[in-house]
């Protein structure tokens, strides 16, 4: 979007307000660069973030949740149970790395938080969890990650027992040849639901339901059938007339390689390595990465959807992990440092300060004038894993010692 036509946008932007004006103002100037830190810096400060975006919680019906963000035209929004249930497993692991135990506390809440919204037949509600909000099978998945670490670094057999009722909704809505047509955003199959195929997949195997895990590979099995040979994937956008957003793409590629990784399956593992080759051809030099791709990973979009980046720099480091590819961590020290470089970490404003801006410029299609929470839970999770060398989340099926004490 040409930043002269800002003023055309609907006015619920509000880009006068002092704000707001002066994001806008910084991305068409292009100040927006800021000076990077190093990776510790980036991961407090990111992590402080989310906890002011659970924090702003406090006193509502939806405490214990972490706000879905904050926007230009709400300010921060209502808690958002999807994208709670995989920030539970973040907290834990920075709990760890950053020697703070006040986030297993944190990550505790918003596991109480989640089950409290859970319905009676297994599913959780979608959008912000209001009352009236239609389970989306996406959704559903993504909290089971977080009933998963619940289980197995925390030790909660009540996690396990709702991931368990979870997973009986997904595949009791699952069609016959493994794809979910019911329940989705858009009404529209979704190649990303991978996702929280892997979400399933793991489930099934800490609670030994062996139906759980043949739905997953029904699933996997159903996606991958609709990668092209340049390693894109189809029926992977939110509606069927667009491209897929870097996000949704990098939703995909996660879901086949630890999917790939849980069952030693190859063709799940070079399935995500076909697509994470294409997408590290296709990164700039500096490390940013266009908003949406078209087959052949060509650029249909001017703008950087930033969450992506993230999401990116993290498949890339579990690839390298797994399989032993420099040149894709290479690429994932690339894609941190753009991120940093469009992450402020010093800024007075609470708002600002370690969030994840949705679009480079702001402006972008996704996540339009606004600091999604699932941005900076990814790009926490690609600083974790470069500190600490291990996946976030773990690879166990089972918890520890340690977990079952926590």
């Amino acid at each position: 979007m040409n930043p002269m036509n800002l003023l055309a946008l609907p006015f619920r932007y509000k880009p006068w307000l002092p704000r707001h004006l002066k994001l806008i103002m910084a991305d068409i100037g292009g100040t927006s660069r800021y000076q990077p830190a190093d990776d510790r810096a980036h991961l407090e400060a990111t992590i402080d973030w989310l906890c002011r975006a659970q924090d702003v919680r406090n006193g509502q019906v939806d405490a214990g949740g972490v706000s879905a963000g904050w926007s230009f035209e709400d300010g921060w929004l209502p808690s958002y149970p999807e994208t709670t249930g995989y920030i539970i497993e973040t907290f834990i692991a920075a709990a760890n790395v950053l020697q703070r135990p006040e986030l297993l506390a944190r990550a505790h809440r918003m596991i109480d938080w989640e089950l409290s919204i859970q319905q009676d037949d297994g599913a959780f509600p979608g959008h912000f969890g209001e009352a009236g909000s239609r389970p989306v099978i996406f959704n559903t998945g993504q909290i089971m990650h977080g009933m998963n670490a619940g289980y197995i670094e925390l030790g909660r057999q009540d996690c396990l027992e709702a991931a368990v009722r979870a997973g009986d909704w997904l595949i009791r809505h699952q069609d016959a040849d493994g794809c979910w047509r019911k329940f989705e955003h858009n009404d529209t199959p979704h190649v990303y639901n991978t996702r929280g195929t892997w979400a399933l997949l793991r489930a099934g195997l800490a609670s030994g339901e062996d139906r759980l895990v043949q739905g997953a590979i029904k699933h996997l099995d159903w996606a991958l059938a609709q990668q092209t040979p340049s390693g894109w994937y189809g029926v992977n956008a939110f509606t069927p007339d667009k491209s897929p957003f870097t996000h949704t793409i990098a939703y995909a590629i996660r879901g086949f390689l630890e999917s790939g990784v849980l069952l030693k399956e190859e063709r799940y593992l070079n399935s995500a390595r076909i697509a994470c080759e294409g997408l590290a051809k296709a990164q700039r030099d500096d490390g940013w990465l266009a908003g949406t791709y078209g087959d052949y990973w060509r650029e249909t979009a001017k703008y950087s959807c930033v969450t992506g980046v993230a999401q990116m720099a993290l498949n890339w480091t579990r690839l390298d992990q797994e399989l032993g590819l420099p040149h894709l961590r290479e690429a994932s020290r690339k894609a941190i440092e753009y991120v940093k470089r469009n992450q402020a970490i010093a800024a007075d404003d609470d708002i600002i300060r370690g969030g994840v801006v949705g679009s480079v410029p702001i402006w972008g299609d996704y996540s339009r004038f606004e600091y999604p929470n699932w941005a900076a839970k990814f790009y926490a999770d690609a600083l974790l894993m470069e500190l600490r060398n291990q996946p976030v989340p773990s690879t166990a099926i089972a918890p520890s010692a340690a977990g079952e004490a926590a």
